[in-house]
């Protein structure tokens, strides 16, 4: 059975806005890119669509931004502080708020806000990070000492795919123990 599709107006935009904001951190592009899917899915099913929709959705993104509820600057940096956690390459992690729709100054200031927080410059957080991701993904060091020598160009791919330098990734993998890498 085929569902009916809702007309797309200003109220079922704020709506939509306010479903997924409740759900789910953004940023003003984000939610942007939200709504827009939500007209595309309209016209496919041929739903009604309302004059200047494009005009509704800015107007509708701009009313969170002026609310607070939309903060692009801190939500690059909890994302940021939460992707280094994990242990994600700095590289990678501007990729992924650029891809979340922070722009590049904003960006900026989100990595040097957390080289302030963490008191350290970016070569130690890379460093950090790199070992945060082996010890979750238990690479190198973390791996049982039977596995290593097998699993060592894995380990190393693994580090690369996340985006860590050669030389970094290699430092890590290549360490004696976990000891090693504290000392380091």
């Amino acid at each position: 059975m085929k569902r009916i599709a809702r007309p797309i107006t200003a109220k079922y935009l704020q709506n939509a806005a306010t479903f997924y904001l409740e759900r789910y951190p953004s940023t003003a592009e984000g939610l942007r890119r939200v709504l827009n899917r939500r007209v595309r899915k309209a016209e496919i099913a041929e739903a009604p669509i309302m004059d200047n929709v494009k005009a509704a959705i800015e107007t509708v993104v701009a009313k969170f931004v002026d609310a607070g509820v939309i903060d692009d600057r801190a939500f690059a940096q909890t994302k940021a502080r939460a992707l280094h956690r994990r242990g994600t390459s700095s590289k990678l992690t501007r990729q992924k708020l650029r891809l979340a729709g922070v722009d590049g100054e904003t960006l900026d200031k989100a990595m040097s806000g957390l080289d302030e927080e963490l008191h350290t410059d970016p070569r130690q957080r890379e460093w950090q990070a790199a070992i945060a991701l082996a010890r979750r993904r238990r690479l190198g060091p973390y791996r049982g000492e039977k596995d290593r020598k097998d699993k060592r160009l894995r380990d190393l791919a693994a580090m690369a795919r996340a985006g860590f330098a050669y030389e970094l990734a290699r430092k890590i993998i290549d360490a004696p123990t976990v000891d090693a890498l504290d000392e380091t």
